[in-house]
């Protein structure tokens, strides 16, 4: 089934059409979400949640870009959301507790991604948390470019922005990751 196929089978409400979807694309949102959220389970919560609002949302999609640029956009704009409100609730939880009406904010110390070696883990750790320090914008842009290996072009599309302003974002993330992971050691 071609791009143009699949897109008005899908507009169709057509059930094989969008588990195809989901079959060929839950990686790559998966992969994008987790360098977000940097939490497995909540990572794959998050990824149902984008193809949620994928199958609700289909019969808006207009074509101007491709089918995967707007999983992607879509896939970001969950992910941020969700760090937004889980932040949200770490503070509303660390208020409660002062207060004695809660239980203390549980964080976890370490994000693992599944990808990196055992004897590689510790600084994955703190490269991890580097990036996760990173604006909102250079985090995704970085991300983006580094582990789902997208090119500057396809970045601006999901990201609607011009070739300039991604390598304004790659260059400033990684200015800002350099200075972030030099004060680590030290």
């Amino acid at each position: 089934m071609n791009h143009e196929e699949l897109i008005s089978q899908l507009k169709a409400g057509n059930e094989q059409a969008f588990r195809h979807l989901v079959e060929s694309c839950q990686d790559m949102v998966y992969n994008t979400v987790l360098g977000i959220v940097q939490d497995m389970q909540e990572a794959e919560d998050v990824a149902q949640e984008v193809f949620i609002q994928v199958y609700r949302s289909i019969g808006t999609f207009r074509g101007e870009a491709k089918l995967s640029t707007w999983l992607y956009r879509i896939a970001i704009t969950k992910s941020l959301d969700w760090q937004r409100k889980k932040k949200l609730r770490k503070g509303v939880n660390i208020v409660a507790s002062w207060i004695g009406i809660g239980e203390p904010a549980n964080e976890p110390v370490h994000f693992y991604h599944p990808g990196v070696q055992l004897e590689q883990k510790e600084k994955a750790a703190i490269v991890f948390k580097a990036i996760q320090s990173l604006p909102d914008n250079q985090r995704v842009c970085f991300l983006l470019l580094k582990t789902e290996n997208l090119s500057y072009e396809e970045v601006a599309d999901i990201l609607q922005l011009s070739i300039k302003a991604v390598e304004s974002l790659m260059h400033r993330a990684r200015e800002n990751l350099r200075k972030k992971l030099v004060s680590a050691r030290h």
